[in-house]
């Protein structure tokens, strides 16, 4: 069951506790990844076939695996696909950076040019459960960013093929190619490159232990958008809220895995435990049960704060991947929420609408790295370079102060350099 707790009541180190997968992979990944690096297509194949069970001839996904996937998907499903693409590039649309220039005296010229990347990987995870939203989520900022080529890895089936609801996500997405490889090797296959697979500059997307140790060991190989950890939810509730929705939210987090973390934080101890029972009641009727209820008996907690205000604060300590404000004015306290990977306003606003339809990112920073990570987004996709020209006026202006700064720093050479150019001959 899960444990109410009143704030002040009982340590701060069991209200801001969170569970940490206690698993030493790095070992293992380690030699995973020296591996395909040694190897290439031979260890990766090898690797489908002990932990995958499939004996495949190819890693690639065909156009022909693309296109029969478009069909056998149900077309409620594929309309969904659809509307949520829309909704995800329209609100990423937004995110688009210019580069900028600016110009100052005797012809000087400074700027900042963006730059898409040339090949990003995409990592979507397919164990107890496939995920085409992250595809989507993935795969439409690196297209608007403009990226040359999208890159995407997911786990085969044991018969070989590739959920199609992935794969039409896929299509949907303009992914440009897709390799049927999953764990720490796709990881070490994408950093590396391959007989098959190409070599990516970043590799986004969430994967268990062994996916977020690899992205952790090749970065500086290529870069990666973040360590993800397990999901969770913080969810802000005054007593208004209703009880029944309040305990679906939490238990639509429990329900991705047993380290998956579900909070409420509220004023009223009335809701605190309204909500425990609903959630008792409810989890019982999930297909996961087993895995909800050992995610909210472990993981979950109800914190009862004296008031809203609290409870903000509370959750910004925290910093959770998704928090939903479910108050009757939740505008009022959005200036007061600091540290959160996406919010969600109102009574009407569940978490899953953000997992697949609203259209921000759901690809978020988790276990309480919402303090300096952002969701996800065109960002991700671009590099920053910068410019500069000097006329030779300009530059023998500021010369003298560049060589005072150089010898402060006990670098003469970079003094001689600037002032080099205007000694007499």
């Amino acid at each position: 069951m899960i444990k109410i707790m009143k704030y002040g009541e009982v340590a701060n180190a069991d209200i801001f506790a969170r569970s940490v997968p206690e698993v030493d992979v790095a070992g293992i990944v380690s030699g995973i990844i020296a591996d395909v690096r040694a190897r290439g297509d031979a260890a990766l194949l090898e690797y489908c076939e002990k932990l995958d069970r499939v004996k495949l001839e190819s890693l690639q996904v065909s156009a022909e695996e693309l296109d029969a996937a478009l069909e056998a998907v149900e077309p409620e499903f594929l309309d969904a696909l659809e509307t949520a693409a829309a909704n995800i590039r329209a609100f990423h649309e937004k995110q688009v950076r210019q580069g900028f220039i600016m110009t100052g005296a005797d012809g000087v010229v400074m700027g900042q040019k963006i730059t898409p990347l040339d090949r990003v990987g995409l990592y979507v995870p397919g164990g107890t459960a496939a995920y085409p939203s992250t595809v989507l989520m993935d795969a439409i900022p690196a297209k608007i960013a403009g990226c040359g080529e999208i890159v995407m890895t997911t786990p085969p089936a044991r018969d070989g093929s590739v959920n199609p609801a992935i794969l039409a996500a896929a299509k949907v997405a303009g992914v440009s190619r897709v390799f049927k490889l999953g764990g720490a090797q796709a990881v070490a296959a994408l950093a590396y490159g391959t007989e098959s697979v190409p070599c990516v500059d970043k590799i986004v997307g969430p994967g268990n232990a062994f996916v977020a140790e690899a992205k952790k060991q090749v970065f500086g190989r290529v870069a990666i958008d973040m360590i993800a950890g397990p999901s969770e939810i913080l969810i802000v509730a005054d007593g208004k809220s209703d009880p029944v929705h309040v305990a679906a939210d939490m238990l639509s987090q429990a329900e991705h895995d047993r380290m998956a973390s579900a909070v409420l934080v509220t004023d009223s101890m009335a809701l605190a435990e309204a909500v425990r029972d609903e959630i008792e009641r409810q989890v019982r009727l999930l297909p996961r049960v087993e895995i909800a209820s050992a995610s909210v008996d472990v993981n979950g907690k109800i914190i009862v704060a004296d008031t809203l205000e609290q409870a903000i604060g509370i959750s910004n300590a925290i910093a959770p991947e998704h928090l939903e404000l479910c108050v009757g004015n939740p505008f009022d306290y959005l200036d007061k929420v600091k540290h959160a990977g996406s919010i969600f306003m109102g009574r009407n606003c569940p978490e899953a609408l953000g997992d697949y339809l609203a259209g921000p990112n759901h690809t978020l920073p988790t276990g309480g790295t919402a303090r300096f990570y952002s969701p996800l987004g065109v960002d991700d996709f671009i590099k920053k370079s910068q410019y500069t020209y000097f006329t030779a006026d300009a530059l023998r202006a500021v010369s003298g102060k560049i060589a005072v700064f150089a010898r402060k720093e006990g670098l003469e050479g970079h003094a001689r350099s600037v002032l080099s150019r205007f000694e007499e001959a």
